[in-house]
């Protein structure tokens, strides 16, 4: 694995917006940058799919341990939300996409960040923006990317669980999560389902049932909005209450909190695809990063190592911390990567790779596109 300067298509900008990217620039940086890209091996994509499989099996053993043995107050999950997450486990609904965030160089086993479970983004950079990049600028090039098809089958499969074959896209008013809807509607639209979109504070209740803006009962919403969010809004309460089908599904929520990482390393140690976590004190950890149970963005970390002391700002970590140690340092031309990891119903789909000088990625840093060399 490498990194590749590059020339930027002409008019590029205008290019990435007709592939649905309207915030592809902040006003002092690009966030969608071709001026460079990273090139993978075979090697290196056989890696990274087998890692990201083996996560996600290892995933949902961590979260039949957390069930077992109601580990539920150490991951800062309040009571309120339990009985949604263990009916939902044991009913087994849905479950579209995940995102696994991986340290990788390229030599090493890749290293488990964090897991995106209930609410990734950079979606339709990865599936759709950097194949249009490829197809311009390497058409017989290939990608580590199988994303758009799958999500279409993975909603045709979900087609017998939707009522009326219909499925509802609600989220905050913002661009990027406005972006991911809209692609994930377009998704589900050619998959053969009718879909509608609004914002997620016009759900309603009307003492029986969810309703949308129009009154109507909600059968499917695809929600992207956290589930610790969910269940604070005045609607929460009345969450399990009816039928309503929620994509993802509330036992996300062991899943995209941060606990699952020391979690993981208790019932995986020494995994070569793991980094060493723990809810308490780092002790005999002399790198490491201090992250918020439900932290967002790379927001309120801390970063410990020989010489350097990192912090982010932000409005996490009332709810607690892990400590997890830090990856093995790599740098690509002076440039830290992430590897977004797709993970589409059960199965590896293809990365998105986002990149900072910082070692700490957040919702600023440049995503970059790929290709396999």
């Amino acid at each position: 694995m490498r990194r590749v300067g590059s020339t930027p298509r002409d008019h590029w900008q205008a290019k990435v917006e007709a592939a649905g990217l309207t915030w592809h620039s902040a006003s002092t940086a690009v966030y969608w940058d071709e001026s460079a890209f990273y090139e993978l091996t075979s090697k290196d994509v056989e890696a990274l799919e087998a890692s990201t499989n083996e996560l996600a099996g290892m995933a949902l053993h961590a979260a039949q341990h957390i069930i077992d043995n109601k580990l539920y107050a150490q991951m800062a999950i309040p009571a309120a939300a339990v009985p949604l997450i263990e009916n939902s486990w044991e009913a087994d609904p849905p479950s579209l996409y995940g995102r696994f965030d991986l340290a990788y160089d390229g030599s090493h086993p890749p290293k488990l960040l964090e897991y995106n479970a209930d609410t990734p983004t950079s979606l339709l950079e990865a599936a759709v923006v950097q194949w249009y990049w490829l197809q311009d600028l390497f058409p017989s090039g290939d990608q580590f990317n199988s994303i758009h098809e799958r999500l279409i089958a993975k909603w045709r499969e979900l087609t017998a669980y939707l009522p009326d074959r219909h499925v509802d896209f609600c989220s905050l008013a913002d661009a990027e999560d406005g972006m991911t809807v809209a692609y994930l509607e377009d998704t589900a639209r050619q998959a053969g389902l009718t879909a509608s979109i609004f914002p997620i504070d016009e759900i309603g209740w009307d003492g029986l049932h969810f309703t949308g803006p129009d009154e109507r009962r909600l059968g499917a919403v695809f929600k992207l909005y956290p589930w610790e969010w969910m269940v604070q809004e005045e609607f929460g309460q009345h969450l399990g209450k009816d039928r309503t089908m929620w994509i993802e599904p509330p036992w996300k929520m062991l899943l995209s909190n941060k606990g699952i990482l020391p979690v993981l390393w208790e019932l995986y140690p020494e995994h070569p695809n793991l980094l060493e976590a723990r809810f308490e004190n780092p002790g005999g950890m002399t790198t490491w990063i201090k992250k918020p149970l439900l932290g967002r963005e790379g927001a309120n970390m801390t970063l410990h190592q020989a010489g350097v002391d990192l912090e982010t700002g932000g409005n996490y970590g009332a709810e607690g911390f892990v400590f997890q140690e830090l990856a093995p340092p790599h740098r690509f031309d002076g440039m830290h990567a992430v590897l977004g990891s797709w993970l589409i119903g059960e199965g590896s789909s293809g990365i998105g790779v986002r990149e900072s000088e910082s070692p700490i990625i957040t919702n600023t840093s440049r995503f970059v596109p790929h290709l396999i060399g």
